[in-house]
Formats: C-alpha cells, sequence, structure tokens
C-alpha cells in the first residue's frame, strides 16, 4: 500500500492525516489483538492459530480492496492488522524452541530479515501491479496469493514443544497476571521494548512517506515534473529489500562474534545503530532537492544502520526470558512498540505536515503582499505578531482543502520527518541504559533453564525407564505441548523459511 499511496489519497479525496491514519488503523488493531495471541500462544496450537490469523489477513486485504467508501476501507485495513498480530507474535517463539545458542540466532536473523525485504519487495510489486493493470486497487489483490502460499506452509509445519531446544519442555506454565508481572520487572526487556519502540516509529513513518517525500522533492525542481511515485517506490523498495538482506544478518553477525567476549555487545550494537542512522537520515532529508543520488545513498545506510537491530532484538527477549512466558513477551513487546511506534508515526507525521502546510499558506499569503512590503521597519514585529496569529487560528479551524505546490507539500513533510531522526537518538539512550542490566537478567533466565534439567535429570532416574510421568500441564498434556513432540529438518527450514 505504501507504493500507492498518493493513488490512494486522490481516490478517497484524503490530506496527510488521514492519509497517515490507515497505517494507523492497521497497527492499532495489530497491537491490541498481540497479547490475545501471546496467551493463545503459551497454551494452545500455535500453527493453528497461525493458519486463521493469516487466512484471516488474505481475506480482509482482498476485500478491502473493493471499498469505494474511505470508512469501509480503513475498517478492512484495521482488520488486516488481527491476522497480522497472530503470526508475528507466535512464529519467533516456534523458532526458540527450534534451536538454540548461536544457531538460533542464526534462524532469527533469516526469519526477521524477511520484515525489511518484504516490505521493499511489496513496493516493488504493488507498484508494479498499479502500473501495468492501470489501477492501485491491484497492488492489494497481488498480496493474498502470498497469503495462501504462507497457509499452506504453516500447515505443513509440526509445531514443537515449548521450550524443546533448552530441555525444559516440562516446566509448568503459569497465570496470565503472574507472567505480566515477571515481564514488567524485567529491566532487560523493559529497556530494550523501548529502544525497540523507537526503532519501529521511524520504521513506520518512513516506509509510509519516503517514497512521496523524495517524490515531490524531485518533482518539485524544474525539469522532473515526468517522475512517476511508481518509480521513485520501485527504487525505494529496492533499497529497504536490500538493506534488509544485509543488514539483518549482518546485525546478528556481529552479535555472534562479539557476544563470545562481551556479553554487553548486543545493546551496545543496537545503540550504535540507531546513532548512526540519525545523522545520515538528517543528510537524505537535506539533499533531495539537491543531489538525488546521495539522498538514495544516505537512505540506504541510514536504513542498514536501522536493520541492525531487528534480530538482536529478538534474541534478548528469548534469552531473558523464560520458555513459557516468550508469546506472552512477543506479546507484550509487540503492544508497546507499536502503540507508541508505527501506529501512532505515520498520523504523527501527516498531522505535523498539515499543520506546517497551513502555516506556509499563511505566511505565504501575508508576505507577498504589498502592504507587508511596504510597512515600515518599526511596525514590521506587530505584523509578524498578526502573521503568527492567523496561522494558529489557521490550524484551529477547520479550512477546505487547498492543492498546495509540490514544494508546499515537500517542505511540510521535510519538517515532520525530522522528528524520526530525534526519536532514533533517543533510542540509542535506551538501549545503552539497557546494557546495565542485560547480564543479570540473561543470568537468570540460564539458572531457571539448567534448575529444570537438573530437575527433569534427577525425576527420570528415579523412573529408571527415563520417563516423566508426573508433570502434566493444566490443558491436559505435557507441559507446555500443543502439538507432536518430533519434528524433522524439513518442518524446520519451513519455519525459518517462511
Amino acid at each position: 500500500m505504501f507504493s500507492v499511496l498518493t493513488e490512494i489519497q486522490d481516490h478517497f479525496k484524503i490530506g496527510d492525516d488521514e492519509g497517515g491514519l490507515l497505517q494507523t488503523a492497521f497497527v492499532l488493531s495489530y497491537m491490541i489483538c498481540a497479547p490475545l495471541f501471546g496467551y493463545l500462544g503459551d497454551r494452545y496450537s500455535r500453527k493453528w492459530i497461525m493458519v486463521l490469523g493469516v487466512s484471516l489477513w488474505s481475506t480482509t486485504t482482498l476485500l478491502g480492496s473493493y471499498m469505494n467508501e474511505f470508512g469501509w476501507f480503513i475498517t478492512f485495513r484495521a482488520l488486516v492488522g488481527i491476522g497480522e498480530a497472530s503470526y508475528s507474535t507466535i512464529a519467533p517463539t516456534i523458532i526458540s524452541d527450534l534451536f538454540v545458542g548461536e544457531m538460533r540466532s542464526r534462524m532469527l536473523a533469516m526469519f526477521y530479515f524477511a520484515i525489511p525485504v518484504g516490505s521493499g519487495f511489496g513496493y516493488i510489486v504493488g507498484a508494479k501491479m498499479a502500473s501495468i493493470m492501470n489501477s492501485w486497487v491491484w497492488s492489494l489483490r497481488v498480496t493474498p496469493v502470498l497469503g495462501a502460499i504462507a497457509v499452506v506452509l504453516i500447515i505443513m509445519l509440526r509445531d514443537p514443544q515449548r521450550g524443546q531446544s533448552e530441555g525444559t519442555h516440562h516446566m509448568q506454565t503459569t497465570s496470565y497476571k503472574e507472567d505480566v508481572k515477571a515481564i514488567m520487572r524485567n529491566h532487560s526487556f523493559m529497556l530494550s521494548t523501548a529502544g525497540f519502540t523507537c526503532v519501529a516509529f521511524v520504521t513506520g513513518a518512513l516506509a509510509w512517506w519516503g517514497p512521496k517525500f523524495i517524490h515531490l522533492g524531485l518533482i518539485s525542481q524544474p525539469g522532473n515534473e515526468h517522475v512517476t511515485l511508481n518509480e521513485v517506490s520501485l527504487i525505494f523498495g529496492a533499497i529497504t529489500m536490500t538493506t534488509g538482506i544485509i543488514g539483518v544478518p549482518l546485525g546478528s553477525y556481529l552479535s555472534q562474534r562479539f557476544n563470545v567476549k562481551y556479553v554487553k555487545s548486543d545493546p551496545y550494537i543496537c545503540a550504535a545503530g540507531l546513532l548512526l542512522s540519525s545523522p545520515l537520515l538528517v543528510g537524505a532529508l537535506f539533499m533531495v532537492r539537491e543531489n538525488i543520488y546521495a539522498t538514495y545513498a544516505l537512505i540506504f545506510f541510514g536504513e542498514l544502520a536501522l536493520n541492525l537491530n531487528w534480530a538482536i532484538v529478538a534474541d534478548i527477549l528469548l534469552y531473558v526470558v523464560v520458555p513459557t512466558r516468550r508469546s506472552t513477551a512477543e506479546a507484550f513487546q509487540i503492544l508497546i512498540s507499536h502503540a507508541f511506534g508505527d501506529a501512532g508515526s505515520p498520523y504523527f507525521v501527516g498531522v505535523m505536515s498539515e499543520a506546517i502546510k497551513r502555516v506556509i499558506r499563511v505566511g505565504a499569503d501575508a508576505l507577498s503582499t504589498d502592504s507587508y512590503l511596504s510597512v515600515e521597519p518599526s511596525r514590521s514585529i506587530a505584523v509578524l505578531s498578526q502573521l503568527a496569529e492567523n496561522s494558529t487560528v489557521a490550524m484551529l479551524q477547520d479550512s477546505p482543502p487547498v492543492e498546495d505546490s509540490p514544494l508546499v507539500q515537500f517542505r511540510a513533510l521535510q519538517y515532520a520527518l525530522f522528528s524520526t531522526c530525534f526519536v532514533e537518538i533517543l533510542g540509542g539512550v535506551f538501549f545503552l541504559v539497557t546494557a546495565f542490566y542485560i547480564d543479570r537478567d540473561r543470568s537468570r533466565v540460564e539458572a531457571v533453564v539448567l534448575g529444570c534439567q537438573l530437575e527433569l535429570s534427577e525425576s527420570s532416574a528415579s523412573d529408571g525407564n527415563g520417563t516423566d510421568d508426573g508433570q502434566r500441564s493444566p490443558i491436559g498434556g505435557p507441559a507446555g505441548t500443543s502439538g507432536s513432540s518430533s519434528i524433522g529438518f524439513s518442518a524446520a527450514s519451513t519455519v525459518a523459511a517462511s
């Protein structure tokens, strides 16, 4: 949808604020439903929860493309988020139950690099389909096909026991209230989630407004009137996809490389990525109308540094939270990071953009009048004071939509997008503080896992036949079990690939 945002705005006759609200509606339903799927994922069959969720995602995406009223369109956009929540919450916990140690980090990198890569691929496919079919709706109608493929792959998956890879699959689950309390007292988890929230804020804003901002910067210059948004979206998508392919595995590699000697290296790598990305994106915002090639280069390295975080943050969650609480922790992280991150950032940037447009309009009208030009210097302060008052009134009133020039739209979006650079610096600070607690919280989980393994060994020895019939979960099977305990290499590959 990012690649056809301008066409959607033209079709429904909406401004930047309502355009940003489309993404906000999606993320709001996504984050609200995440805790529900976290609760279910720690207790019931994860495979079938994901099958239902992805099926809902595909169906609502397709139906939304047939809606001609903005109210219905945004409703179906919100329903898409429910399906997204099921998969994003549960899939990482399945990977954690299949792999451990460095192999888990590698598999998580394979999983999370699909987020920026899929986003970039969406720009390319969406823009191309809209161009071929000469209608933006076809950018939405192609994605359900990919959703159907995902459903088939998930059905082929055999759900492993929770904690299987660490030998803690007989660990008893606790109440949801106890899980939430334990998670909220986990300093490493809460601080890394705050840092990741800043990543989500920036990612959401750039993904939604990046192509349109670059396009406006180009067409506001003489000689570039022929450049289309689809062309810009293709390039932006290729950059996003490439930085995901490189950045996510690079972050995982750096983590594995430095964790051997420095146990606090993970939060430091995340902090470095955010603090490096901020000045690069500032440069890109300034360079759009000066040198487009330099702009794309700065965006490339800025997104590359930003993408270092994805796999590392997921790995931090898995090694500072015990196995029976990981789905709940994933859901909690999704709720926080999206509630204060990309749920609001597209809308926030859109509202800022519309407000700045009004200020520019009033300012341009006042400063271009002959009366202002003839004002004596002694009265100029009074005139400027009146200008500021008029600007404030204009922002508070519901004025009819005005067709702004590309340059005005560009400037408004440019000033609004500067907010993302400040958020990146804040995220870097959160990760630096995480480093103070991460060694302690990681050791606590390792102690719990070791204790469970020793208890299981003692129980097996007392049985004399290597089985443990005493530990049963509240839902009727071995604790944490929701399917067959055997799993083959092919199923593991399926999870990693999907």
